[in-house]
């Protein structure tokens, strides 16, 4: 049985297949319309989501499957204390395939150990989200043309961001690939990241503060907001989460063909004039999700029988 958990679960040639096949589902896609035809998609999100649980929701039915499932812990069994282990297992007798969010880092692992259909890690905890990372790399496709060769600027809360930690480990595969990290000291990236996939990997890379001072070097500019879920300490959140701002001003600073992506929802750390500039990639990124989606689906479903 497969299950994605995390982005190193896939293989560089499955995702670029994945990569691909999204990319015939935007050319063609009548021609998946029935593919997934009396399949059922359990949707378990235990935390808030807009764009991924209803872009797994869009992607089935697109498929002509249907969905079941929940978009709050407090309107499932987990209100009454059920585990996920338990869960999965309740799941694994109605639906074909599950995806899952979770506020705990490892609860999609536990529930892939338990069920008998795939499961799909939609986001657990600070941990991993990597169907937004494959999101990033169809749009990093569709608009760079490539994923070798890129110096990419990943900016704001790289201490908590799952997408930039699944987008890292990605991209780390790939050769000519240069990270700027941009962050407060407060929120810099966790030193297993650092080590373990960065540095492992050979890859380039420097830490700054100062967004402006390196724009003008940057392929992509991968903005994040700061998450007030994920802090302790109320003004520790009001304290940083203003430390960067991207303004028309600072994108004028940017190379004419860089691209200006974020996992969305954003607060206020890309101001609107941004979004009219033909360099903001973030909303065609959360139609890219759709598709990538779908491919997924569809591999998973596939792999099953």
């Amino acid at each position: 049985m497969r299950h994605l958990i995390g982005i190193e679960d896939l293989s560089v040639a499955e995702i670029e297949a994945l990569v691909a096949t999204a990319e015939d589902i935007i050319d063609n896609p009548a021609k998946y319309a029935e593919v997934c035809h009396g399949k059922k998609l359990a949707s378990l999100f235990y935390e808030p989501s807009t764009r991924t649980r209803l872009s797994f929701e869009a992607a089935m039915i697109e498929l002509g499957g249907s969905v079941i499932g929940f978009s709050e812990a407090q309107s499932s069994s987990a209100a009454k204390g059920e585990s996920v282990a338990d869960t999965a297992k309740v799941i694994s007798c109605f639906a074909d395939i599950m995806v899952m969010r979770h506020f705990k880092e490892g609860a999609p692992m536990v529930a892939s150990l338990n069920a008998t259909v795939p499961v799909i890690n939609a986001g657990d905890g600070g941990h991993n989200h990597p169907t937004q990372t494959l999101t990033d790399l169809l749009t990093i496709k569709r608009e760079k043309g490539r994923f070798d060769n890129l110096t990419v600027g990943l900016c704001g809360d790289l201490k908590f961001g799952r997408t930039v930690h699944s987008l890292i480990a990605a991209l780390s595969r790939y050769t000519g690939i240069k990270f700027v990290l941009i962050s407060p000291t407060e929120l810099m990236i966790p030193d297993y990241i650092k080590h373990d996939i960065i540095e492992k990997n050979g890859i380039d890379y420097v830490e700054t503060t100062d967004l402006e001072a390196v724009m003008p070097e940057l392929d992509i500019l991968y903005m994040t907001r700061v998450q007030r879920e994920r802090f302790f300490n109320e003004q520790d959140y009001i304290r940083l989460k203003d430390s960067y701002i991207l303004s028309q001003s600072k994108l004028n600073l940017a190379k004419s063909d860089c691209i200006v992506m974020h996992p969305l929802p954003r607060v206020n750390e890309i101001t609107v004039e941004v979004d009219s500039d033909p360099r903001a990639c973030y909303f065609k990124q959360v139609l890219y999700g759709k598709y990538i989606r779908m491919a997924l689906i569809k591999m998973l479903l596939e792999a099953a029988k």
